[in-house]
């Protein structure tokens, strides 16, 4: 940037907020501690006035900008153009206190040279409605979050937190698994036919489904409740048994055509991104978390690559239009471009029309290629122009057509099957740009091809099948159907969802099953005290509303101060939340951390994790007991038959198998944190330096079935196979990486767990008279090949490797967590893996002894000052506060 403005300016970082609310005592100025809202750091009892401090990392920058300051004669401040940047404006002024030099407030949305250099020449000032908006939702979520969380302190566990969109999103989760754990699932058959139109059609075969019997249409998966019942009565629901039977008895049927129908198909170019679609649709296709996904879209805008990534608008400036369609007439031809340019309506609410959808930056558009970009950024670029290029192209067109066949069955029912099909003519901007989908809905560009049949005609089945299916319950969220989710409801804003969706993980309330959401119990406890004490805070109404208000506020239609004042003192009709959290009553800790499971049994919330605790063994009544859940079972599978076995193995419980028959000691067999094991039970008396042998039982064994004999066998190991011709003695054990056999420092790997009781010495022999594999030994071939990464373009592979399987893209490896397999990892899967490898960093290396380490400068974000002669939110030789991708606080 500051080369854009040449050397009269002074371009500076701000580098995000450079004042906020206090975050901890030892921040809050001492003049209000003693304050009943001291820790708030908000006056509550006049207009909520906010007390803002400099936070200590960021004083000597504010320093440092005072200093550029004096030689400056103008200060331009440059921060985004959203509400966040408006306020970081507002406070660097406030702090800064420029003394007889102009101010200007500059604004652009693109860092390109003609972008800064317009901004320079038409600045504005300052919007104090975005301002008020900005400090009225810090001041909102501060109140919520400093007056909610001490009540799940001390009601759920110690270290939670609540916040005014952050717990809704948790809600939304937990209100999804809700619906999954009240699902019944239904069974229902159809069938599945494969008809023959004749010699005379180049398009001879095609399948169809049964759609109808005697009239009366078959049941599908839709037709079913979550209560696994049929919603209407005038639904035929075939079971097993009728379906087969009518499958035979439609062998020897000949069929005709009932009816053809075929009507125009035609799909119109997807709107150019904003920040939620991109961030869903990077999700689809990259396999990027959305606060990944953002990550590498500030880059790429800092970079002068993009236009400004935070925005809810479709809207393309006159400019970007041209461009797009000039690379389309390039890229595709003339045919392909629209006779006049496309323009999109935003679909969102109080939509900021005067921002720009997400694009390619500039006047013309650089291709993919050749912006030199490479890995995540190329992808992520790669996805916004595509998207804005196919924009500006025409629609696709093609016919859809259905056909429904009919037939006699032997035993009298009139069956009709339904084909559907679609063929596109003109694939229009479906050459540029497909979009993804969230489930196993059809994609846009999917082509079905029918032969071209007409009513009447005589058709044959090739093949007709019995086809069972099981109802599905509702599908849990992913990142990117949540934020689709929060957006469709008008929960929170664009800007704040890639945050939301880390807090939510971070904070223990959901963890990733795969690329599902999965909340864990401890964020049923936290929803069940919002719902039962917080219901209008926690409302998914409530929530969206807040968000007009917020904009009311924005657009200057609102009063700040009394829309506080209503939140939290309450008005007419409504509880405000100073009264509900100091009128809360009793509330029942213990009830809060209870989830009925059945027959007596309870899972509970405990300070540890969850556990499940039921009746003990008949006969000893009032004894209870319990047992670990295991933190990656959600919610959903714990039912009444896993809750008893797991009471009835629970971890740490023994079981008595037997008396050594060689030591007398008591033989136990138990469950640990490392998995099952036998060992010894000591004598109360023994030394403390006897130590109890101990054996970790084999893949192909469990706790329920060991035997004493087993147990006295693994208890025995390692064995001793025998000696060498050197004496050396060989001993087959089993270890952290397999079963294998050692000779001295000299290990040799075994192929099966079954070889350490039976390898005889001649055959360990044979076995080191092999020459040993050194170091990680031969490449071995791929388990599995699953195509590209979405981020490195590398393709992944799924091996073997000494601590288990795993997937790489050859630059990065990732375990397979204990829920994958070989045979289920897909690409999605192994991409989402490799990410989360990713953003962990390189791994780190112990640095040589009298290495010193270099100093890491960081990039800093600008704040631009020009030499006395330009006046910007840079400085004229005086220090612009700009802030070219400020972090939120």
């Amino acid at each position: 940037m500051g080369g854009y403005l040449g050397p009269d300016y002074v371009v500076e970082s701000s580098i995000g907020h450079i004042r906020d609310l206090p975050q901890s005592a030892a921040d809050t100025p001492a003049s209000i501690k003693d304050k009943p809202w001291g820790r708030l750091a908000v006056d509550v009892e006049n207009g909520f006035e906010p007390y803002y401090v400099v936070p200590r990392d960021k004083r000597s920058h504010i320093s440092k900008l005072k200093g550029l300051l004096k030689d400056a004669d103008e200060l331009y401040l440059a921060t985004d153009e959203d509400r966040e940047g408006e306020a970081i404006a507002w406070h660097l002024l406030d702090e800064l206190k420029p003394k007889n030099i102009p101010v200007k407030r500059m604004v652009f949305h693109e860092i390109t040279k003609a972008a800064i250099l317009a901004a320079a020449e038409s600045p504005r000032e300052l919007d104090m409605d975005l301002v008020e908006a900005q400090e009225a939702r810090r001041i909102l979520d501060r109140l919520y979050g400093y007056e909610v969380s001490p009540v799940l302190w001390r009601k759920v566990m110690s270290g939670l937190s609540a916040g005014r969109v952050q717990s809704v999103a948790t809600r939304l989760v937990v209100d999804r698994e809700r619906e999954r754990m009240k699902f019944k699932l239904a069974s229902y058959w159809d069938l599945e036919g494969t008809f023959d139109a004749g010699s005379k059609h180049e398009q001879r075969m095609f399948p169809a489904k049964l759609h109808s019997l005697d009239g009366a249409r078959v049941a599908r998966g839709s037709d079913f409740g979550q209560d696994g019942v049929l919603k209407k009565s005038d639904i035929v629901h075939l079971d097993r048994t009728r379906a087969e039977a009518l499958a035979a008895a439609l062998a020897d049927t000949t069929f005709d055509v009932r009816s053809v129908e075929s009507k125009p198909y035609r799909r119109s170019p997807y709107a150019p991104f904003r920040t939620t679609t991109l961030q869903q649709e990077a999700g689809r296709k990259l396999g990027m978390s959305s606060s990944v996904t953002m990550s590498v879209a500030q880059r790429l805008y800092e970079g002068g690559y993009i236009t400004y990534m935070r925005t809810d608008s479709t809207t393309l400036s006159g400019g970007a239009i041209s461009a797009a369609r000039e690379q389309v007439r390039e890229l595709y031809g003339a045919e392909y471009v629209p006779d006049a340019p496309r323009t999109y309506a935003s679909k969102v609410k109080n939509a900021q029309e005067a921002h720009e959808a997400i694009r390619p930056a500039g006047d013309s558009f650089r291709t993919p290629a050749q912006t030199g970009l490479t890995g995540e950024q190329f992808r992520v670029y790669e996805l916004i122009w595509m998207r804005t290029v196919a924009s500006q192209m025409k629609d696709a067109t093609g016919q859809s057509v259905s056909i429904r066949v009919g037939g006699a069955a032997a035993t009298g029912e009139d069956a009709v099957f339904s084909a559907s099909g679609r063929v596109i003519t003109f694939h229009g901007f479906l050459k540029a740009y497909v979009e993804g989908t969230d489930d196993s809905s059809v994609r846009d560009d999917q082509e079905t091809r029918l032969p071209n049949l007409t009513e009447g005609e005589p058709v044959s089945a090739a093949s007709i099948q019995a086809a069972g299916h099981e109802t599905k319950p509702p599908a849990r969220y992913t990142e990117p159907t949540l934020i689709k989710e929060l957006e469709e409801r008008e929960i929170g804003r664009p800007s704040t969802y890639a945050s939301i969706m880390g807090t939510i993980v971070n904070r223990g309330y959901v963890y990733k099953k795969g690329s599902a959401l999965v909340p864990a119990w401890l964020a049923f406890s936290v929803v069940r005290l919002l719902e039962d004490h917080f219901p209008r805070q926690i409302s998914y109404e409530f929530t969206a509303r807040m968000e007009d208000v917020l904009d009311d506020i924005a657009g200057g239609r609102r009063d700040r101060k009394t829309e506080l004042a209503e939140f939290y003192f309450g008005g007419k009709d409504i509880e405000g939340l100073h009264t509900l959290v100091n009128e809360l009553g009793d509330i029942d800790a213990k009830e809060l951390a209870t989830f009925p499971i059945g027959e007596g049994i309870d899972l509970r919330v405990g300070r540890y994790g969850p556990y499940v605790e039921g009746p003990g063994p008949e006969g000893d009544e009032g004894a209870l007991v319990r047992a670990n859940v295991p933190d990656d079972l959600p919610p959903d599978e714990l039912t009444l038959a896993k809750a008893r076995e797991l009471l009835a193995n629970p971890a740490g419980e023994e079981a008595v198998l037997g008396t050594h028959p060689e030591t007398g000691l008591q033989v136990i067999a138990k469950n640990g944190r490392f998995g099952p094991y036998v060992t010894e039970v000591l004598p109360e008396d023994a030394p403390k330096s006897a130590k109890a042998r101990t054996g970790s039982l084999f893949k192909s064994m469990s706790l329920d079935t060991i035997s004493l004999a087993e147990a006295v066998k693994l208890l025995e190991l390692p064995r001793v196979v025998g000696a060498g011709e050197d004496g050396e003695e060989i001993t087959a054990q089993n270890g952290r990486y397999g079963p294998y056999l050692k000779r001295g420092t000299d290990s040799r790997s075994l192929t099966s767990e079954d070889q350490i009781f039976d390898i005889t010495l001649d055959q360990a022999l044979a076995i080191y008279a092999q020459p040993k594999q050194r170091g990680r030994g031969a490449a071995t071939p791929p388990l599995k090949e699953l195509g590209n990464d979405p981020v490195s373009g590398q393709p992944i592979v799924v091996k073997a490797g000494r601590f288990g399987e795993y997937v790489t893209d050859g630059e990065y490896n990732a375990t397979l967590r204990k829920d994958d397999t070989v045979e289920s990892i897909n690409l999605e899967r192994a991409a989402e893996l490799l990410q989360e490898r990713r953003d962990k960093g390189p791994a780190k290396k112990t640095a040589k002894k009298g290495a010193k380490k270099a100093a890491k400068k960081t990039p800093a974000k600008k704040t631009t000052v020009k030499k006395a002669a330009a006046k910007k939110a840079t400085v004229k030789k005086a220090p612009a506060a700009r802030k070219t991708a400020a972090k939120k606080a």
